[in-house]
């Protein structure tokens, strides 16, 4: 390895630490705000103030590329769908039932999961030998976790509201990441992410507009407002301009590899900020997710 390769890896991990620790704090958001402003407007302010930031960046080459973009408008209007409107609500939408820690391991271990999957069935990636050992072992970790380490929880596992929202969170965010593999090449990384974002902010408004509707109006105060400028700009801005380098720097296989510090990252902080317990079988369920995120991709590590 030459020492600029070296360096390239070494600022690839510490991005790609920083992306998840921003990430892992939506969780405790979820779980923390969920009394004081309801999902949808958290979504709809979140990718609004989102869509406003990127706007400017995107603003000079938006129009040359707005051919293309219309070419493609059903790609487009998928991609918002499940990586912008759907994905995050229904986060925080689990956050009025469930646990921040539970959100964090379901959701966080199941899409990459389910990302597999589907890029075996639509885009024909192969699956290993190692890599389905590895999902095993995942899927293992959440099914430990979720019976509470009992193994007749599990035959008689009643699903919370919360965690199918989380599952069904997860899902929508393995379409938005097998299908971002199929992004027009033309469009530039900030115009996708302008696209994305403002479209997956015009999906939520009638939404928005319908929760208005029958939820009690929402208390605006100074905790509520730093709330949604971390979410608007670091949990999406940043964290996906980052993200971004850090796929290009380490590859998109070992990139998602980082994903799985999220459940570690929101678990200690729902401990520190919501006081909820970190028990031994949470600490097993990650121990297992990892060992199977390592052996599933020890092909694209070596």
């Amino acid at each position: 390895m030459h020492s600029h390769d070296k360096k390239n890896v070494y600022v690839g991990i510490g991005l790609a630490v920083l992306a998840t620790l921003i990430w892992s704090g939506n969780f405790i958001i979820a779980r923390g705000m969920y009394k004081l402003i309801p999902p949808v407007s958290l979504s709809f302010y979140r990718w609004l103030l989102a869509s406003l930031i990127v706007f400017p960046f995107a603003f000079k080459k938006i129009k040359i590329e707005w051919v293309v973009v219309k070419k493609h408008l059903p790609y487009f209007f998928w991609i918002s769908l499940t990586g912008v409107s759907i994905f995050n609500t229904f986060v925080y939408i689990a956050g009025h039932y469930t646990s921040a820690t539970n959100m964090a391991l379901i959701g966080t271990t199941s899409s990459p999961i389910m990302s597999v999957v589907l890029a075996r069935i639509f885009l024909k990636e192969k699956i290993g030998g190692l890599k389905i050992l590895g999902i095993l072992l995942c899927i293992t970790g959440v099914l430990f976790l979720l019976s509470k380490g009992n193994i007749n929880n599990l035959l008689s596992l009643k699903f919370t509201t919360g965690d199918g929202w989380v599952l069904l969170a997860a899902l929508s965010f393995a379409i938005y990441n097998t299908m971002v593999k199929k992004k027009p090449a033309s469009v530039t990384p900030v115009n996708f992410l302008f696209v994305a974002f403002s479209f997956g902010t015009l999906l939520l408004f009638p939404f928005y507009l319908w929760e208005l509707s029958y939820s009690p109006p929402v208390v605006w105060n100074i905790q509520l407002i730093s709330v949604i400028l971390y979410i608007g700009i670091g949990a999406s801005v940043i964290c996906f301009f980052i993200w971004n380098i850090t796929i290009h720097k380490l590859g998109a296989g070992r990139a998602a590899l980082f994903g799985n510090l999220i459940p570690v990252f929101s678990s200690l902080e729902a401990m520190i900020f919501l006081h909820e317990q970190l028990g031994w079988i949470h600490i097993v369920s990650m121990l297992l997710v990892f060992a199977g995120i390592v052996l599933a991709n020890l092909r694209s590590l070596k």
